[in-house]
């Protein structure tokens, strides 16, 4: 399984002190995500979920035990060395969209692929590939606030796939929207699992999203309560 793992977790801890009270958003925690899994976290408020997602995505840092991917401990990397992976091998989709107000669709899709250096050919190729897989053809030079909320979330699903990272974290990526909307946009992230062999690592408390993922990983006080696999 370590062979396959996109992310390994290995006895994670994380401590959060709030006052006088130390708080253990994560407890011993053993977890690994392979390629191509269409995987979720979920549990009540406090369980862990997004503490796990930040640690994974090089956010923040495990108080002891550690944090690989790709086989790289991101806690003994160099900032500018974790600036560089989480560029270019992580998206990210979260529940507020994130986008930058002033550029368009295209802009905002196109924005990592210019810090990565992609000549402007295979940008456009890339960005306008994407955006027609998301749905969004025909609405490139739009900017946020001329779209919907759905509409920004397709924008930020293009964006954190454009790039071709090894995983998509996905905060609460369905918070925002409503049913039919979350429904079209789980849609399109299954396509892209199936098709490209995107690997989702999902936060959610969206029932909708818990019903989809191949695999429930259930939080409890920051420890696994229950690993579902699903066929």
């Amino acid at each position: 399984m370590q062979d396959k793992a996109i992310v390994r977790l290995e006895d994670a801890i994380k401590v959060y002190q709030q006052g006088k009270v130390e708080v253990r958003a994560v407890d011993r925690l053993s977890l690994a995500v392979d390629k191509s899994e269409f995987a979720t976290l979920c549990g009540p408020s406090g369980s862990g979920k997004t503490t796990v997602l930040n640690l994974v995505g090089g956010l923040d840092v495990p108080t002891s035990g550690r944090v690989l991917l790709e086989n790289q401990d991101l806690a003994t990397l160099a900032r500018s060395k974790l600036s560089v992976i989480r560029r270019d091998r992580i998206g990210f989709v979260f529940q507020a969209y994130n986008l930058i107000p002033v550029m368009t669709a295209y802009e905002n899709a196109e924005f990592v692929l210019k810090l990565q250096g992609v000549s402007d050919r295979e940008c456009k190729d890339r960005v306008m590939t994407i955006l027609k897989e998301v749905g969004l053809e025909g609405l490139e030079h739009r900017r946020p606030d001329e779209m919907s909320g759905g509409q920004q979330q397709r924008v930020a699903i293009a964006r954190a796939i454009v790039t071709r990272p090894a995983i998509v974290l996905a905060d609460e990526p369905t918070a925002n929207v409503d049913s039919a909307t979350a429904d079209a946009l789980l849609d399109i992230m299954q396509q892209l699992n199936k098709d490209y062999g995107v690997t989702f690592l999902f936060s959610t408390h969206d029932q909708r999203v818990m019903d989809r993922a191949h695999r429930l990983i259930r939080l409890k006080d920051g420890k696994i309560d229950t690993d579902e696999v699903r066929h």
